[in-house]
């Protein structure tokens, strides 16, 4: 007898909550400084060469209203390198803002980061925002005085020892206003071996935030599918950003499925709003500090996710404005590894990591 949705629905939170334990999670990378404004994070984790290699990026403070440029802001993107199981990382690799820059286009800030490593050897994609791009025909004036657009460049190598030294090209950017700043990419690689990157993307004016996907073939990006998942209704209704999609481990309930979990930042508005005092005190989610939610692909190939926090968020940290985001999962022989921000009481995001041994998956599985 095949299981019904709510069902499989029913073990696919179980195993998300399990994954994202805020209690469990341990600190891996802490930021610059322990106070609001900073963190790491921002990228992904992957097993290679007999270790594990954690890509992400350093935060400091600023306000991006006032023009990135005024501040550090992204200032370092690192890849870590943990020869014992994740018990501790050593940073081997990063860049600086200058060191992403290439031609007329300067960077004023590094964002979200991610690994892949595969027949090619290894590919490093990144996110940043550049200066001397400008705004598209008609909306040059929206765009705010020490500010840039964001695109995704590629770094690629035949191994990680030569990944610092690998030139930086370009590899996915956007003239649409209504998609114009990509940013954030991650990537997902099906068993047949098709490599997707999927991104998150913001209108011109930066009042939302939504997710999409561009196959990618030789290290080439194809036609991008900017809607792919577009922001929720509620609790999300402002935000809905990916940033991992995951397998399901055959076992279980899930033993003759194809089911992928989809991991995602979500916000009920960009910037903090004053609740009504006899409201209901919840987190709400906005830029910088968003809440995480869970959704799911049932199908092979990306039809539209479907929610599984449809109402609240799934993920909120027990510290600070709540935040818990950039959520990234590695499957591996053992189990899978955790790795997200998550909001501390002194208002700082490191990054944190949680492990999830398989014999624990098949039980929630099964």
């Amino acid at each position: 007898m095949t299981p019904d949705a709510s069902a499989l629905e029913e073990r696919l939170i179980a195993l998300g909550k399990a994954l994202i334990d805020q209690h469990r999670a341990r600190v891996v990378v802490a930021p610059n400084a322990a106070e609001s404004g900073f963190w790491f994070g921002g990228g992904n984790m992957v097993q290679a060469e007999g270790s594990l290699y954690l890509a992400g990026r350093y935060r400091n403070a600023g306000d991006s209203r006032v023009g990135v440029a005024a501040g550090t802001r992204g200032l370092e993107l690192a890849i870590f390198r943990s020869a014992d199981r994740g018990e501790t990382f050593e940073k081997v690799a990063s860049w600086a803002k200058s060191d992403l820059s290439a031609g007329d286009a300067s960077v004023l800030s590094i964002e979200g980061a991610a690994l892949h490593v595969g027949p090619m050897g290894v590919q490093l994609f990144v996110s940043t925002e550049k200066d001397g791009v400008g705004y598209p025909a008609g909306f040059e004036d929206y765009l705010k005085p020490g500010t840039g657009v964001w695109s995704i460049d590629r770094l690629a190598a035949p191994d990680f020892a030569s990944l610092r030294d690998a030139v930086v090209g370009p590899f996915l950017s956007s003239n649409d206003p209504e998609h114009l700043h990509i940013k954030d990419p991650f990537v997902y690689e099906s068993a047949a071996g098709q490599l997707t990157m999927l991104y998150c993307s913001h209108p011109f004016s930066w009042s939302s935030s939504n997710t999409g996907y561009v196959p990618v073939t030789d290290g080439v990006a194809s036609e991008s599918v900017p809607d792919f998942f577009p922001r929720g209704t509620t609790w999300d209704v402002a935000m809905t950003r990916g940033t991992a999609v995951v397998d399901v481990p055959l076992v279980g309930l899930f033993s003759d499925s194809r089911a992928r979990l989809v991991f995602y930042c979500g916000g009920e508005c960009v910037r903090n709003l004053d609740e009504h005092l006899s409201a209901v005190k919840r987190p709400r989610g906005y830029s910088c500090e968003e809440l995480g939610g869970l959704a799911w692909l049932p199908e092979p190939g990306f039809g539209r996710p479907e929610r599984l926090s449809r109402y609240e968020p799934m993920f909120v940290s027990p510290h600070g404005t709540g935040c818990s985001r950039y959520v990234d999962v590695l499957t591996t022989d053992d189990g899978m590894y955790a790795t997200w921000q998550q909001s501390q009481p002194d208002g700082s995001q490191p990054l944190v990591m949680n492990f999830l041994p398989s014999h624990e998956i098949t039980d929630i599985l099964s």
